[in-house]
């Protein structure tokens, strides 16, 4: 798998933005992580990246979509001011979400003004024209990730008619402008037997995808119980078992964020490193779950001071390993909804401020499947998983 990668790698993205994304993702990415540790052990609390989710408009209406779709969107100057303060304390990685991030005025501008940071933006494949192909390739610092969850069949039921050539047509427009991306996966119970098969990798190799990211369906947004879509604890082992298996044949990096090396399940808004600015200003403790109790225009603006001293955010970490063991953490949002909408209300927060409302989730199996660890089996990813990935080593 490794020699091929690395040989499609070399001859289909171009040399550039290879070397933009290995200084300014891996490399700053490694520096990032360190900063990060040391600041847990001093007990300080600041996130190794952020997301920023910079609008929540959007020209589709996903099925199972966290986001509820309204005007909001993040001012200029406070991502500026993020960033900025992201800078002093080693932080240089930044995924933009929407809504559809296309649609925020600021990206494009945002994203010319640091070259010094690299991004990630999220996208659901509609609006990779030519001309913004060309201006992810002029920037350089820039990865886009497309939304695309299975045979079209199967993402167009979800996402819309005709979503899944346009975004496959996207898709072309990056691999002729030799630009690094990769594609996202939702895994659900309807695509299982689809999306993590080789015949389904094979395509994006051919589209010149360089890496495939998977989710696993997590209920979400103003309408979470969509019960024919949420994997239960057989098919998460068997997605688990299904990705071990591309790792070890396909030529590229196939990523999911949630188990580590050993197999341990893993939640990364546990460890601190999941926060979302919402487009209302607030920072959220993942993306899925869109609440806040902390604005970035608290304390004047000063962003440090707020992550830092932010009770919510602690006792919600707090919450998590609580509800686990030591070494392993699942997803509170599908497992433990009856204790998060408890832990909500012990904090004051109303079930109007929540989305999805946990009260109205029913419990469900996450990745926290305890004595059905299944480790990482091959040597690049058992590295991968503990420097480069999601975690960027932080849980690896």
């Amino acid at each position: 798998m490794l020699p091929k990668f690395l040989y499609r790698t070399l001859t289909s993205v171009s040399w550039i933005l290879l070397e933009k994304a290995a200084y300014n993702w891996c490399f700053k990415g490694f520096f990032a992580i360190r900063a990060f540790k040391q600041r847990e052990k001093n007990g300080i609390q600041f996130p190794p990246f952020l997301f920023f989710s910079l609008t929540n408009r959007c020209n589709l209406r996903c099925r199972g979509c966290w986001v509820s779709p309204s005007t909001a969107e993040l001012p200029t100057e406070t991502i500026e001011n993020i960033i900025k303060t992201g800078q002093k304390h080693s932080v240089y990685f930044y995924t933009l979400l929407g809504g559809e991030p296309f649609l925020a005025p600021a990206m494009f501008g945002v994203i010319e003004r640091h070259p010094e940071a690299y991004f990630q933006i999220i996208t659901n494949g509609q609006f990779l024209d030519s001309e913004n192909a060309a201006k992810i390739k002029k920037f350089g610092n820039v990865s886009p990730l497309v939304s695309i969850d299975g045979p079209e069949p199967q993402n167009d039921a979800r996402r819309g008619a005709g979503t899944f050539a346009k975004a496959v047509e996207g898709c072309k427009e990056l691999q002729r402008q030799k630009i690094l991306y990769g594609v996202a996966t939702v895994v659900t119970a309807q695509n299982l037997e689809t999306v993590l098969t080789e015949e389904f990798v094979q395509k994006f190799i051919t589209l010149g995808t360089s890496y495939l990211w998977f989710y696993f369906f997590r209920p979400a947004g103003s309408q979470p119980e969509v019960s024919d879509l949420a994997l239960n604890a057989e098919q998460l082992l068997e997605m688990r078992r299904r990705l071990l298996t591309l790792r070890r044949k396909m030529p590229l990096i196939i990523i999911d964020t949630y188990w580590d090396a050993n197999g341990n399940a893993v939640c990364p808004a546990s460890r601190g490193m999941a926060y979302v600015i919402a487009s209302d200003g607030g920072i959220n403790p993942c993306p899925p779950l869109t609440v806040a109790k902390e604005f970035v225009s608290d304390n004047g603006g000063d962003f440090y001071k707020t992550m830092n001293e932010s009770g919510f955010l602690r006792r919600f970490r707090a919450f998590v390993h609580n509800q686990y063991s030591e070494t392993s953490q699942g997803c509170v949002i599908i497992d433990r909804p009856g204790e998060l909408a408890e832990f909500f209300r012990q904090e004051g927060i109303t079930a109007a401020g929540v989305s999805p409302p946990p009260q109205d989730v029913s419990p469900r199996t996450s990745h926290y499947l305890p004595g059905e660890e299944i480790p990482e089996n091959y040597w690049v990813y058992k590295i991968l998983k503990k420097m480069l990935f999601f975690g960027m080593g932080a849980y690896g």
